[in-house]
């Protein structure tokens, strides 16, 4: 792209105004997860190679796909069209194809560095003064996938495009197939601090992501399992524990500050539109849902940013 063309387009962008999008590349530093993103490749070893993709560029790419809900083929269309987009990603010639976004994914999977992205994400958080204080709140949300109608054989050998590690589970009178979404959200300013991927079938309560010494607020689905931070878990009736007046009363108080823990799903199924998956492990899942709560995180520093918080 000439820099004439790059300047037109610049200008067109920024008589567009301020949107989220605008916002997000100057909210966080980039350059630690350069760093993070660029242990991936060793074609700047002695072994030499064809040079890799910008990792900000391809990281940033997964972030428009995932906030704008876009496959693979769709991002790659859409961010050489969309203005908005070209500006986010500083203007890139050539754009990456569909194949290359693709694999980047498969690289993090394999190298499981989007562990190190998120924790370099937590610590920036940290870093703005937005630790958790008052309390955190976990809780898990379905994210479905194809079950397929073939009786093949799942697993990693499996030549399917159904979903091998996904597994059936039950909640009240639906049955679900797929992945669980296990995340802890902090009370105070509705970020996400921690997140485990499993499949469908693993029961809430045996995935714990709460810290020593810190308030954790958790449902029903909890009870009965002890956490390792402060436990405030809702209580249920069982044949050997009935419920009493003060009971009652502590799960409606627990039950009103857990309401914005509600808030992540809403926004990572209904605007992320990330409550359904194509990808077939739990570690391509994982992936995915990495990005999507660093995407969310980004659209709520946005909204913390514009309410003067930070």
């Amino acid at each position: 792209m000439d820099s004439f063309t790059t300047w037109m387009l610049r200008g067109l962008n920024a008589k567009q105004g301020k949107s989220r999008l605008s916002q997000i590349s100057d909210l966080i530093d980039w350059a630690p997860i350069r760093s993070v993103l660029e242990e991936m490749y060793d074609n700047k070893s002695e072994r030499g190679g064809r040079p890799n993709c910008d990792v900000i560029l391809m990281f940033k790419i997964l972030i428009l796909q995932h906030w704008y809900g876009l496959s693979d083929l769709e991002v790659e269309r859409q961010m050489a069209d969309r203005i908005s987009f070209m500006a986010f990603l500083g203007f890139p010639d050539p754009f990456p194809d569909s194949r290359t976004i693709w694999l980047f994914k498969e690289r993090m999977a394999n190298t499981e560095k989007e562990k190190l992205v998120w924790s370099e994400l937590q610590r920036q958080l940290d870093a703005m003064g937005l630790q958790v204080k008052r309390g955190t709140i976990q809780d898990a949300t379905f994210i479905e996938a194809d079950p397929g109608s073939s009786k093949k054989l799942r697993g990693d050998n499996a030549k399917t495009r159904r979903s091998r590690d996904g597994t059936w589970t039950k909640k009240g009178n639906e049955s679900y197939f797929g992945y669980k979404l296990h995340q802890k959200t902090d009370i105070d300013y509705c970020l996400i601090r921690e997140i485990e991927t499993t499949t469908a079938s693993l029961h809430d309560s045996q995935v714990d992501l709460s810290a020593e010494g810190e308030i954790v607020l958790r449902d029903r689905g909890y009870f009965g399992v002890k956490a390792k931070g402060i436990d405030f878990t809702m209580k249920r009736r069982t044949t050997e524990y009935q419920l009493g007046e003060l009971d009652k009363e502590r799960n409606r108080l627990i039950s009103i500050l857990r309401s914005p823990g509600e808030r992540p799903h809403a926004v990572i199924k209904r605007v992320f539109e990330a409550g359904r998956v194509l990808v077939t492990t739990v570690k391509r899942v994982s992936v995915k849902m990495m990005v999507t709560a660093f995407a969310f995180n980004l659209y709520q520093l946005c909204t913390l940013k514009n309410a003067r918080i930070i």
